[in-house]
């Protein structure tokens, strides 16, 4: 129950990494508000995780979106003391093939998105709080067809630098999680003719030299917890991979 009594946020909690942090979280005593487009997926979690869940439907890249979920978290549930930033999306496109809604989209979930998620989750966080921004190993290789997407997981990296500078003098401790190739419900939304999912599962499968398989969500969850907890007290600015070891090894 390392997290007892903590108040944490995270948006895209409806499904895969997201949910599997929030019911990780929810294990170790935490109270959870969480956020996602879609109103099934949100429903379906939100009875998951049990009573005293906050659940919203809503959009990261809608401001007032965001606005009113922290400002319901933190009346419902008291001052938020952890945020993960975890909402987002790709689409698998050749570079030459990437148009501008296609673009917007992506830099809208992934990096507008999780820079208001924490401008608007701050003011109403507790000192000596946990940000834990989500990016990939799409940013540290260079994967075909992943150009815009991997440049809104680098910006994500960059932001985390200067949070880190910025978000000190309040004990606030920001860290990145970039996982690799993880077994989630994304795999069918990049974009892919239903044909090509396998062969491309089975390739980003074949970069990870730890058992050439994808990682799960809830191994990415315990980290999660980690990083949030009172464990990881000095842990400030890291950029943790995890991802089996696919972004140390050429040719993996």
């Amino acid at each position: 129950m390392k997290l007892a009594n903590k108040v944490a946020v995270i948006t895209g909690g409806n499904s895969g990494i997201g949910l599997a942090i929030a019911k990780e979280f929810v294990r170790q005593g935490a109270k959870v508000a969480i956020q996602g487009r879609n109103a099934d997926t949100l429903a379906a979690a939100e009875k998951e995780l049990g009573e005293g869940t906050l659940a919203m439907q809503g959009d990261v890249r809608n401001l007032s979106d965001l606005e009113s979920l922290m400002a319901t978290a933190a009346a419902q549930l008291g001052p938020i003391d952890i945020v993960v930033a975890n909402a987002g999306g790709a689409t698998v496109q050749p570079f030459l093939e990437v148009d501008e809604a296609s673009f917007d989209a992506q830099v809208g979930s992934n990096y507008k998105g999780t820079f208001f998620t924490v401008q608007k989750a701050v003011p109403r966080m507790n000192d000596g709080g946990a940000v834990i921004l989500l990016s990939s190993i799409a940013a540290d290789r260079g994967l075909s067809g992943m150009s815009a997407y991997a440049g809104t997981k680098g910006a994500v990296n960059s932001l985390a630098r200067v949070l880190t500078a910025e978000l000190a003098p309040r004990g606030i401790r920001v860290n990145v999680l970039s996982p690799g190739p993880i077994d989630t419900p994304i795999m069918g939304r990049l974009g892919l003719p239903d044909e090509h999912i396998p062969a491309a599962k089975e390739g980003f499968a074949s970069l990870v030299p730890m058992g050439k398989r994808f990682g799960e969500a809830a191994e990415m969850a315990t980290i999660a917890a980690f990083l949030a907890s009172d464990d990881a007290s000095y842990v400030h600015g890291a950029y943790l991979t995890a991802d089996g070891g696919a972004s140390q090894v050429m040719g993996a």
